[in-house]
């Protein structure tokens, strides 16, 4: 007699969702900060979720960590110094590593648990970044990091959860701010900001606290199967308006340059994931209209 599948029912959306049939549990616990959990998808390969809400996959993480990396570091093209907020599985600071030019990357993750079971259990995320020479590993809340550090960066990159629990703190008005402190002149800051056509209201709340702080903020998006409903929306933010305009030529240098290969990003899908669609581009225009009322 055939047992019946066990399946993961995730909880983002209260009136829609998805659901992750479970092979094999490899991992569940509280960690004091959030549920962990790690199990294995016969689709998905390995699958972490916290608090219910699936954060990555062996399957597509490579989409995410390749477009929230390379799209600030090569449009700035002169980042030596990059901070990593959240991203204890380890796929952002393998990508960011991935660049022959960094000399240091800080990389502050609050829960201890997500690093060392990503390392024991999803170990090609990290791929051997954590050890690293040029990584530093700091243990402690990403947004009292930022307000407290001296240190400035090129790129900031928050790979961070939802804005809930945790990941709250991470999408207010002075985590911003205190970004905008930390950056050097002409740095970047990018975030991932929820799927746009499902949290759309997360959008605007971003941009209406991003615009006051910086000359030129927005959003990119790509396009990541596990986070269903539609594109993932990216938020841009920096002081140097010129860095999402690069003509694709300049990028399609920087990237070759850098002589590595990707499995999702190219200059032209770079360029390309700044172009917004029409519900997007009215929604932050309602921010817009409001701010100046």
């Amino acid at each position: 007699m055939s047992s019946v599948p066990e399946f993961l029912n995730e909880t983002l959306y209260a009136e829609w969702g998805q659901r992750f049939q479970q092979t094999k549990t490899l991992f569940s616990f509280d960690t004091g900060f959030q549920k962990l959990v790690i199990f294995e998808n016969p689709l998905f390969g390995r699958v972490m979720a916290l608090d219910g809400v699936i954060q990555t996959t062996e399957k597509d993480e490579f989409v995410y960590h390749e477009m929230l990396t390379h799209v600030p570091i090569l449009a700035h093209g002169k980042v030596t110094d990059v901070l990593v907020i959240g991203g204890g599985d380890g796929g952002i600071v393998r990508e960011v590593l991935r660049h022959k030019n960094i000399k240091h990357v800080t990389m502050v993750e609050i829960d201890p648990a997500v690093v060392e079971m990503s390392k024991k259990h999803l170990p090609n995320h990290s791929a051997g970044a954590f050890e690293d020479p040029r990584l530093k590993l700091e243990y402690m809340d990403g947004a009292k990091f930022v307000a407290e550090t001296e240190k400035r960066y090129d790129v900031i990159i928050t790979d961070s959860t939802d804005p809930i629990g945790p990941g709250e703190a991470l999408f207010t008005h002075d985590y911003y701010a205190q970004c905008k402190r930390c950056l050097k002149d002409g740095g970047v800051l990018v975030t991932q900001n929820g799927v746009g056509f499902m949290q759309l209201s997360e959008t605007q709340d971003t941009y209406r606290r991003q615009s006051p702080i910086f000359k030129d903020a927005g959003f990119y998006v790509a396009a990541v199967p596990t986070y269903v409903g539609g594109n993932m929306h990216l938020a841009w933010a920096t002081d140097n308006a010129t860095l999402r305009t690069q003509p694709v030529e300049e990028i399609r240098q920087r990237f070759q340059a850098a002589g590595f290969k990707t499995r999702y990003y190219t200059p032209e899908v770079h360029v390309a994931a700044f172009a917004l669609p029409q519900y997007v581009l009215d929604a932050l225009k309602e921010v817009e209209l409001a701010a100046a009322a």
